[in-house]
């Protein structure tokens, strides 16, 4: 069964309500053109490098702006929408930064928080600490959907291989790895990454986006992308700015590339001689 899939490409500001009302133009939009399925970038609802801010401005679930419009949505158009993430309230104070798939009754189907944090030291004094304002996640989860078994991921959760092997080992034939990607590391990984996990795992990803230059003063990088499990880019968004873009499915194609390239069943368990472990045995 073909499916038609759909990443939105935002350029989220600071104002959640302002982003919600563009999820929803770009979400309807995406259902005229077809899409049965239709992705939101990472921090949908606000891209805020102001922590005092942010928290001034965080919701719980029940009360989230971005949620309520992907619910309200998914039931009018009768179709998939998920919030690739947003930041939530969590009950013990703290806030995790969370997406969100609604089936087409409008019922939450799975939530995900992101695992791993992006505290980095980049070049050109560029430096991140998501710990210091986000709580990680702890599981990774799967949704069965027509169209295919789903997993889930969030942006810097793209460099951690395991991840996406112990999903595709669980039958995951397609993941979603909506992101807020800086420029810089955009630059030189977002399309290699993406193809890889694509590649290893024999499976669809799909990503959506943040691209351009944000209220907040930072540069995401852009170029929302669908790719196939054999690797080839089906669709790919521009660097900067609102778009759309949409790819037809088959998860027969997840089983034929796996049938090529069995990996994920020919892989072994193995001892590591290091150096240090040899230094110990010969201790003893």
């Amino acid at each position: 069964m073909r499916t038609t899939l759909a990443a939105l490409q935002m350029c989220s500001g600071t104002d959640p309500h302002r982003n919600a009302e563009a999820m929803e133009r770009l979400v309807r939009a995406a259902a005229a053109k077809g899409a049965h399925y239709v992705q939101t970038p990472e921090m949908t609802g606000a891209l805020q490098r102001d922590r005092a801010a942010l928290r001034a401005a965080l919701k719980p679930e029940e009360e989230d702006v971005i949620v309520a419009t992907a619910r309200q949505l998914s039931a009018e158009l009768g179709l998939y929408v998920h919030i690739g993430s947003t930041a939530i309230a969590r009950p013990d104070g703290k806030i995790a930064n969370r997406g969100f798939l609604f089936g087409p009754d409008g019922a939450r189907l799975s939530h995900y928080d992101k695992i791993h944090m992006f505290d980095v030291d980049l070049d050109n004094g560029e430096s991140w600490r998501e710990s210091a304002a986000y709580t990680p996640g702890e599981t990774a989860r799967l949704v069965d959907l027509p169209f295919g078994r789903m997993g889930f991921a969030i942006c810097y959760d793209v460099r951690f291989p395991e991840l996406f092997k112990a999903q595709a080992q669980a039958g995951a034939e397609i993941m979603t790895l909506p992101a807020a990607f800086t420029r810089q590391t955009g630059e030189a990984h977002w399309g290699v990454l993406l193809r890889a996990r694509a590649i290893e795992n024999g499976m669809f990803v799909i990503a959506a986006a943040q691209g351009g230059v944000h209220e907040d003063g930072r540069e995401t990088y852009g170029h929302s992308m669908i790719i196939d499990p054999w690797g080839r880019v089906l669709a790919e968004a521009g660097d900067a700015g609102e778009e759309i873009i949409l790819a037809e499915i088959d998860r027969a194609d997840v089983a034929a590339v796996r049938g090529k390239i069995p990996n994920l069943k020919n892989g072994r368990s193995f001892a590591l001689d290091a150096p240090q472990a040899r230094a110990k045995d010969d201790a003893a």
